[in-house]
């Protein structure tokens, strides 16, 4: 069982920058790997990037590739995603989510365990 819970969403001008947190609970965090959603009013929830349990591969949504990261700190059972060149359509709530697997995973049914979310909001 893992619970996760996010933090560090907020208002951020556009071109800015924010880091998301993903703290998870459980001793065997190492042994999933993990992924960040959103979701935007009105819109389905989408993939934006996924981790391996061991931090060793990395995966992005394409709309996101170059200007957000996902790491993870197995040692503090701690996720991130870092984003930077921020967009008024990054505007979300932001999910963090946990697999009992190892590999990348892009659909939401793939994941086990959610977080409540965090909400971004991008200003023009």
């Amino acid at each position: 069982q893992v619970q996760l819970v996010e933090s560090g969403g907020g208002l951020v001008q556009a071109g800015g920058s924010l880091r998301l947190s993903c703290a998870a609970s459980g001793r065997t965090f190492s042994s999933y790997a993990m992924g960040w959603f959103r979701q935007a009013p009105g819109k389905e929830r989408e993939f934006v990037a996924s981790i391996t349990s061991s931090g060793g591969a990395i995966y992005h949504a394409a709309s996101v590739k170059e200007r957000f990261t996902i790491s993870r700190d197995n040692a503090k059972n701690m996720g991130y995603l870092h984003m930077s060149s921020l967009k008024p359509e990054d505007s979300a709530v932001y999910y963090c989510a946990a697999r009992s697997a190892v590999g990348i995973a892009t659909m939401e049914g793939q994941y086990n365990y959610w977080g409540q979310g965090t909400q971004v909001t991008v200003s023009s």
